[in-house]
């Protein structure tokens, strides 16, 4: 990750000087090494699954529907990480996440079966989906509210390129190894970053005091409505956009490894440009974009029999996916220090509420006609395009005092 030497820029407070200063240089390797095991961990199993689950596992479209929707239980579930803090500290316990993400992949490929599916994901799940909050509420945490979306944006930059990694192994390996063998090498991996974090000294830093409660606050109405519809939205991208490339337009795994590879090339080069977009635009520009794409993204999947145009949806898709760290940076912005990590947390729940529904419905209804899932994906665009207009930041938005 590249960091500035220009004072003018506005990412200015991550210079190396700066960054030794604060004490900061080891909490940014710790989120960098942790988000790359993390990203790259659910890459691999984003790209195997769905093949998976038809080639190996044998199991239909509503079948795949209650996986998927059961992978988003952790998620859930992922505001009782306030607790596991109250023994933990945040770095642990997100070290732990890691580890137990790890162990979750490499027992993926060993039961290929609807129940062996079930609990092996959730396994993967439980580690992914706890960390994720605790990434983020680190990250706003350790950096000023004109850092965070920089440091936000170039963590999924470095992310990407190990996805990219990810993607062009399992693109060579697909032809020589089974996807026990690629899931296992996968889980290795990943496990060994969690465990290099647990015995990693924990970073210091002045930071406020966290409270170790949960709650839900009126005054952030806006933050809670825009994630849960986020996570409505993002179900449908992984499960349904996917699983229409392979089922009707018979994408194989190298193909879907191909548009991954793809995908993150493009991110990783794009990804910093949103951090310094939102400095300069605002939060509310850039989910406008976003959702405005959606529509359009989700109406083309619904009526497009080119699998070329379909395939480049996918790339657009996932491309202004990217944007909806807005949500999380808008957050920082109108919330209390000390509601950091609370609130990450009582958003990633939020989140995935509709998630938990949105697969199981969505498989049902693709019985019925699979475009069904890509209009419930328009109608979500439409709402948050509207709840979008709404947001309104304190004037002058004012970066926090340097830490």
């Amino acid at each position: 990750m590249k960091l500035s030497n220009d004072p003018a820029r506005p990412e200015h407070g991550l210079t190396r000087d700066a960054l030794r200063a604060s004490g900061r240089t080891d909490i940014l390797l710790f989120l960098l090494v942790s988000t790359i095991a993390s990203t790259a961990g659910i890459q691999a199993w984003q790209t195997l699954i769905n093949n998976f689950a038809v080639e190996a596992a044998h199991l239909s479209a509503d079948e795949i529907g209650v996986v998927q929707s059961l992978r988003e239980v952790p998620g859930f579930l992922s505001m009782l990480v306030i607790y596991v803090l109250l023994v933990l500290s945040e770095q642990r316990a997100a070290s732990l996440s890691i580890l137990v993400l790890g162990v979750g992949l490499f027992a993926t490929g060993y039961f290929p079966s609807f129940w062996g599916l079930t609990l092996t994901t959730l396994v993967m799940s439980s580690g992914f989906h706890y960390y994720e909050p605790l990434n983020q509420s680190l990250t706003l945490q350790h950096f000023s509210t004109l850092e965070a979306p920089v440091v936000l944006s170039r963590i999924r930059a470095v992310g990407a390129l190990a996805n990219i990694v990810v993607g062009v192994a399992i693109y060579f390996l697909a032809g020589s190894l089974g996807y026990t063998d690629m899931f296992a090498a996968t889980g290795v991996l990943v496990a060994l970053v969690g465990i290099w974090g647990l015995f990693k000294k924990p970073c210091q830093s002045n930071v406020p005091p966290q409270k170790k409660k949960m709650y839900l606050r009126r005054k952030y109405w806006l933050y809670y409505l825009l994630t849960l519809l986020e996570g409505s939205r993002r179900q449908i991208f992984i499960v349904f956009a996917v699983y229409l490339l392979v089922k009707k337009f018979d994408y194989s795994i190298q193909s879907i490894s191909v548009l991954f590879v793809i995908n993150n090339a493009i991110n990783y080069f794009f990804n910093p440009m949103i951090g310094r977009a939102i400095n300069r635009f605002g939060e509310r520009q850039l989910l406008t974009i976003e959702y405005a794409g959606m529509i359009a993204v989700f109406f083309t999947y619904a009526y497009t029999d080119s699998h070329i145009v379909a395939g480049c949806m996918y790339v657009l898709d996932f491309l202004i996916f990217n944007f909806s760290v807005a949500v999380r940076t808008y957050y920082q912005k109108i919330a209390a220090p000390e509601d950091m990590a609370s609130g990450m947390a009582m958003g990633f729940t939020i989140n995935h509420i509709a998630a938990i529904i949105v697969p199981v419905l969505g498989g049902l209804l693709w019985m019925v006609n699979y475009r069904i899932p890509f209009f419930i994906g328009v109608g979500l665009g439409v709402c948050s395009l509207v709840l979008t207009q709404m947001i309104r930041l304190p004037q002058p938005a004012g970066e926090r005092e340097a830490r």
